[in-house]
């Protein structure tokens, strides 16, 4: 074998994500569903409870489910919940929009978020769960 080829071939190992990696960076929708089992105290995907309904969470904008009465600070945050966003407010949402009535203390789990938000994101997308 030549010695450059071997040496691209550890650069290669070391430096590219393994699809492991790039997974766990996505999220995971199933381990997502069992995380959402914490949410399900204020929320459900198809109806407003305490919280709003989370079906179509992902590209919706912030404070904007019909029925539901949202905080000021909810209503007025310009916020389009995204998995950028999304992840911010679940680490800690009254560091990112101070005066929301949510009062959950966050999922302070990076891999955490990333599943839920993954599970969000395939259920809204999912007609048998989320019917437009």
């Amino acid at each position: 074998m030549r010695p450059w080829l071997a040496v691209f071939g550890l650069l290669a190992t070391l430096l590219l994500p393994s699809a492991g990696l790039a997974e766990e960076l996505s999220g995971d929708p199933k381990r997502g569903a069992e995380i959402y089992g914490r949410c399900k105290a204020c929320h459900a995907l198809t109806r407003n409870r305490t919280g709003p309904k989370h079906c179509g969470v992902v590209g919706r904008a912030a404070g904007s489910v019909p029925g539901f009465a949202y905080s000021q600070a909810m209503a007025a945050s310009g916020l389009v919940w995204d998995r950028e966003t999304l992840d911010r407010f679940l680490e800690d949402p009254l560091a990112m929009i101070p005066e929301t009535t949510m009062g959950y203390d966050g999922v302070k789990d990076a891999l955490e978020r990333a599943d839920l938000i993954a599970y969000l994101d395939w259920s809204g997308r999912n007609p048998k769960i989320c019917a437009p």
